[in-house]
């Protein structure tokens, strides 16, 4: 198994990511568009994979009832996103170092993206946040 390093842009947060990745997911909710400034690319993994290297800087924001986000407390950088039932960790692909060896497997919540853009890159696409797609994990059984 390869390790996946990952860092926000000043580099007060640091993760190490040990185990594999799920492909990566647009969001076009308007809480991620708010977050993030256009649309969310995240990947995710098992809580238990995800190891923070240096975290005296990581906030987290509880963002609704059903979630809390990570991000730099320094930089500002957007993070990490985990649901309150502890399944997984989503995790903002571009803070990865490259390569990741991701790919994007679909788009949700597309009835809330921005009216400035397209979708034509011929994902697939649900008006909810439902997109099947399960973590890589013998720890992980659920389908996010």
């Amino acid at each position: 198994m390869s390790f996946k390093h990952g860092r926000c842009l000043c580099g007060a947060v640091e993760y190490v990511v040990d185990g594999p990745l799920r492909p990566v997911v647009y969001c076009h909710c308007t809480m991620c568009r708010r977050a993030s400034g256009h649309f969310v690319a995240a990947t995710a993994c098992a809580v238990s994979h995800l190891l923070l290297t240096r975290s005296e800087q990581l906030r987290w924001h509880k963002s609704s009832v059903h979630a809390q986000r990570g991000f730099c407390g320094v930089c500002g950088s957007n993070l990490f996103w985990k649901p309150a039932n502890d399944t997984h960790v989503s995790i903002m692909a571009g803070t990865l170092d490259t390569p990741t060896g991701l790919s994007a497997a679909g788009h949700i919540y597309v009835g809330d993206k921005g009216d400035y853009y397209d979708l034509d890159d011929r994902l697939p696409q649900r008006h909810d946040g439902a997109h099947g797609i399960a973590l890589p994990s013998s720890d992980a059984t659920e389908t996010l």
